[in-house]
């Protein structure tokens, strides 16, 4: 049995076999390719052990040496360089350690979605790309706006005679060429937005987790979809905390000795659930909604930003013990209805 591990980069991959006793039986470059994959099987043979650290390219790479008949694990690249410090680090040394960790069976191993969860995640950020495109335009378009102090809402912008507005309002041609643009570009992402909504709203009628998700105050189908797809399986997080970590909406703590202090959010994890997460807890301003006591109580200490954070730990929270429980949402207790009982007074 061999123990392989590969360095994979854009142009070419370093690799390194080993043996059962840890000597290195070879090692070389490839290239970063499906060419180079099959010359690492033809020369390794169908059956061995393989560890990859998680890059771009990493999951393709897993799949293909899988179908090969390898055995093949995705490393956690922070938590190898905390299991191996190395004091000189280069392609050939990374790929030596990663085979040495998957020879004694020591590989910090990452989970990975299924290939249904991945095809959703991608559906999903490639419509928060357009999205994002579109936000763009707009806001492009009402700074050129303010160029020329004029507040005319995208409505009135959409309409065939916009144009001959702006020029009515004294906007000199090379700004209304820029509005005219940004105006197509928004309105080319519309169109490309539309199929991909068709495309996602059977997935999240078909989805049970979505569903109950979407139970949530909040959360729509779409977010709905978008928190089970970045969850995946909601049993490999022991405890809510662990899933409010996963989202990066966890603070950073510093100790020192009896010292301890909280800082910034780690931001360490799923950029896209810390997105899903904060754009739920932007309902949080209703009166109808359960965390709107608490979010003006957070607003009035520490603003608004802060606030939308800690109620979309809250949302998290839920999450996790819906998933874990299979049950809808249950809004949390009143205010009053938490505070503790008044003491009868002393008897004299």
């Amino acid at each position: 049995m061999n123990y392989v591990g590969i360095d994979w980069a854009y142009g070419r991959a370093a690799w390194c076999a080993m043996g059962e006793g840890g000597e290195i039986a070879a090692e070389g470059l490839i290239p970063a390719n499906e060419d180079g994959l099959v010359r690492l099987i033809m020369r390794l043979g169908t059956e061995a052990s393989g560890c990859v650290e998680m890059m771009s390219g990493a999951v393709w790479v897993r799949d293909r040496l899988q179908s090969a008949g390898w055995q093949m694990k995705v490393a956690h690249a922070r938590k190898v360089r905390d299991v191996a410090p190395l004091a000189c680090k280069t392609d050939k040394v990374d790929a030596r350690v990663l085979a040495e960790l998957c020879r004694r069976d020591l590989v910090p191993e990452l989970w990975l979605p299924s290939a249904e969860d991945r095809a959703i995640r991608e559906r999903l950020r490639r419509r928060a790309h357009l999205v994002k495109v579109r936000t763009s335009a707009r806001n492009r378009i009402f700074g050129l706006l303010t160029q020329s102090g004029l507040r005319i809402s995208y409505r009135r912008l959409r309409k065939p005679d916009a144009m001959e507005l702006l020029q009515s309002r004294g906007m000199p041609e090379v700004w209304r060429a820029s509005i005219a643009e940004l105006l197509e570009l928004a309105e080319e992402m519309d169109r490309r937005i539309l199929p991909v909504d068709r495309e996602l709203a059977p997935l999240a009628r078909a989805d049970d987790r979505a569903r109950l998700l979407a139970t949530t105050p909040g959360i729509g189908p779409l977010l709905g979809l978008t928190f089970a797809a970045e969850i995946g399986e909601v049993s490999r997080f022991r405890t809510p905390g662990k899933l409010v970590g996963y989202a990066g909406l966890a603070p950073r703590v510093s100790q020192s000795g009896e010292r301890s202090a909280t800082g910034a959010l780690s931001k360490a994890g799923s950029r896209t659930l810390r997105w899903a997460a904060v754009e739920a807890a932007n309902q949080a301003w209703r009166p109808s909604n359960p965390w709107h006591a608490h979010y003006l109580r957070v607003t009035a200490r520490h603003g608004k930003n802060p606030a939308k954070s800690s109620v979309a730990r809250k949302l998290l929270i839920a999450a996790w013990h819906m998933l874990s429980r299979d049950e809808p949402f249950k809004p949390p207790r009143p205010e009053a209805a938490r505070t503790l009982p008044r003491r009868a007074p002393a008897a004299f």
